[in-house]
């Protein structure tokens, strides 16, 4: 896969270990500032996990990005100059660049120039172990590079018969739209098989009746060393950001004796690429099947209520609409917390985000609680219910199969009867249709 992306656009696609690197990133304002520091903080993480050095780290203040160098020309001339004093291998910025504002850079400074989608694809390519993983990542790579083919025409050019002349270059950058356009529909249509294969292997654990728990949460909030700390599997655990990248499932016990199952997913960033969200929600599908969601948030973090607003927003933007699973908050990484600043951050949270367990996974403080909050919140998570529905809503009748279990279904002239045992989240579905589609629904308390 890295092999297929170096042959079109050579080494300026990626950065490697051991690179020298100046990062640049972009203060928009007063009211941006500390978003823009997180976000570089950030950044420098990133770096750290692709292993290249990091020389100096900038931040230029302007209004408004510059259309043609992002950081303006007298800016770009700049870092031109400390770059060739440091002996800086590439500049890499934290935030996606036009295809023209990279190449204009790039002829400016006389750097290999990378953004930060760029950055984060490369650890992606790198950390990707299952098959599925490196198609989805291939996959971001080849939809970012073809809007950036023209900016390497003359590269693609020195491959043809007449160095420099527009004929050539254009032709084979028509070869290449057109083998990479294969290749994407080719990756596509095995990612579409792989979707078929996760949903059989999610019908089988349905059939087993064990408790599906999602756990989701930014990336480095400590998910993997929980599941390992949990369920006692040998798990992928590194300080670094993106250690996970593929969905790992681990059964385990409740105290109460029921089974589990915890699946852990990749971590949430910020100024995520949107060529990788794709392949980001892909590994957060296991949410939308879950019983529960296990959210692992970093509570010595200063972004805390930052990320957690982010989490929400793409859970709902993944449910649409659809009833969620009940979700426990679990407040991690508490054995950081020192200064004041951090418990007056931790009152605030319990304040604002609502009922949470508080631990420590690494140093394995109130596991125990958290099991048996886990035990408590799946206890009572289903009801036997039955539910008259008219002929006009007969679509519903799939809609509960989907859900749950279907005990009992008889047609009358004027109604279906299906008596079900389903989620407490599709019961509280039924009971907003039933007040504007003529269903009835009555709960059989056992």
């Amino acid at each position: 896969m890295n092999r297929l992306i170096e042959d079109r656009i050579g080494e300026r696609a990626r950065v490697y270990s051991e690179e020298r690197t100046i990062l640049v990133g972009l203060d928009l304002g007063k009211d941006a500032s500390w978003q823009e520091q997180e976000s570089m903080e950030e950044l420098i993480e990133l770096a750290q996990t692709a292993g290249v050095q990091i020389l100096h780290t900038i931040i230029q203040k302007r209004n408004k990005p510059d259309p043609a160098t992002f950081i303006g020309e007298g800016k770009a001339e700049q870092l031109r100059d400390l770059a060739s004093q440091v002996s800086a291998h590439v500049l890499i910025f934290n935030d996606a660049l036009t295809p023209a504002q990279a190449r204009n850079l790039e002829e400016l400074i006389q750097k290999k120039i990378i953004d930060r989608p760029q950055l984060i694809m490369d650890i992606f390519a790198l950390r990707a172990r299952s098959k599925e993983a490196k198609l989805q990542v291939e996959l971001a790579q080849l939809e970012y590079l073809l809007p950036r083919l023209r900016g390497w025409a003359e590269k693609l050019g020195q491959t043809g018969a007449g160095i420099g002349t527009r004929g050539p270059g254009e032709t084979r950058m028509s070869q290449e739209r057109h083998t990479i356009r294969q290749r994407v529909h080719a990756i596509k249509e095995k990612l579409g098989k792989a979707e078929q294969e996760r949903e059989v292997r999610r019908k089988q654990r349905d059939k087993q009746n064990v408790a599906q728990i999602a756990l989701v949460g930014y990336t480095n909030t400590g998910k993997s060393t929980l599941l390992h700390k949990l369920t006692g599997a040998e798990t992928f655990v590194e300080d670094k950001l993106f250690a996970t990248l593929e969905t790992l499932t681990r059964r385990t016990q409740l105290p109460d004796g029921h089974e589990v199952v915890f699946t852990d997913t990749v971590g949430f960033i910020k100024k995520l690429p949107h060529q990788l969200v794709p392949a980001f929600k892909s590994t957060l599908e296991s949410a939308r099947d879950a019983d529960l969601i296990l959210n692992v948030l970093d509570v010595s973090s200063h972004g805390l209520f930052d990320q957690w607003r982010t989490i929400n927003e793409v859970l709902n933007e993944i449910f649409n609409g659809q009833p969620r699973p009940p979700m426990l908050n679990v407040f991690n990484k508490t054995d950081k917390l020192a200064s004041v600043e951090d418990q007056q951050r931790l009152g605030q949270a319990r304040q604002e985000i609502g009922h949470t367990v508080e631990i420590s996974a690494l140093e394995e403080k109130n596991l125990d609680g958290l099991l048996l909050a886990i035990a408590h919140t799946l206890g009572d998570r289903v009801e036997r219910v039955t539910v008259e529905i008219p002929y006009k809503s007969a679509g519903l009748i799939d809609q509960i199969h989907h859900w749950g279990k279907v005990f009992r279904e008889d047609y009358d002239s004027e109604k279906i009867t299906i008596d079900a045992e389903l989620e407490k989240r599709y019961v509280a579905e039924l009971e907003k249709k039933s007040q504007r589609n003529g269903i009835k629904l009555v709960h059989n308390h056992q």
